[in-house]
């Protein structure tokens, strides 16, 4: 979206509009999500189910619950810090982002306004994370550091919530490669004229 810049890296950039070969951000975005996901889900199974043999027959592995909230808060850390990287690389492939024109996604916004919220809603996102990181900190080694519980109910539910906005957040993103062609390589080469069976 910034003219001047594209215009500085000229042929450094590929057909995909970035300086190397394969979108950086959508590849963090899914690290984001994996340790994320997981991070609530061992949270989740170790607040709600207590027993030792009833881990053992869902899972067929010998769990604690102990193990599950370990699990929970070095994944909730791992996001938390991957979530920088994240950020910082879709506002730098953002930068370079040059959308197909006249087009309105199935939300019915422009590819400018696509990227403004998925912008404001990913830095929302990772403070989102961090504060929860933060919480769960003190959870675990503070207030709760002697309870067979280490998480309140409240950060379950926090953590739940986060999947819906993480939900309208991917589908944004979603929207800026479908829809706009943002750094998709065949979009970007028919845009040019070219044929991508040709160049691919």
């Amino acid at each position: 979206m910034n003219p001047e810049l594209l215009d500085q890296l000229g042929d450094q950039l590929g057909a995909n509009g970035l300086p190397y070969a394969i979108p950086i951000h959508p590849n963090l975005v899914h690290l984001t999500l994996g340790l994320f996901i997981a991070a609530i889900a061992s949270t989740s199974l170790a607040y709600f189910f207590q027993s030792r043999k009833r881990f053992s027959s869902i899972l067929a592995i010998p769990v604690t619950r102990s193990g599950l909230f370990d699990v929970g808060w070095y994944n909730l850390l791992g996001a938390s810090v991957i979530t920088f990287f994240t950020v910082a690389s879709g506002f730098y492939e953002m930068l370079l982002a040059n959308p197909l024109p006249n087009i309105t996604s199935v939300w019915g916004l422009q590819a400018t306004e696509t990227m403004l919220w998925h912008g404001v809603s990913g830095v929302a996102l990772l403070l989102i994370i961090v504060l929860m990181t933060i919480w769960r900190g003190f959870q675990r080694f503070s207030w709760r550091k002697e309870m067979a519980r280490q998480v309140q109910w409240s950060y379950v539910g926090v953590g739940l919530l986060v999947f819906g906005i993480m939900f309208v957040q991917g589908t944004l993103g979603a929207h800026l490669g479908g829809e706009f062609g943002v750094h998709t390589t065949a979009d970007q080469l028919l845009r040019m004229g070219e044929n991508p069976n040709q160049k691919l």
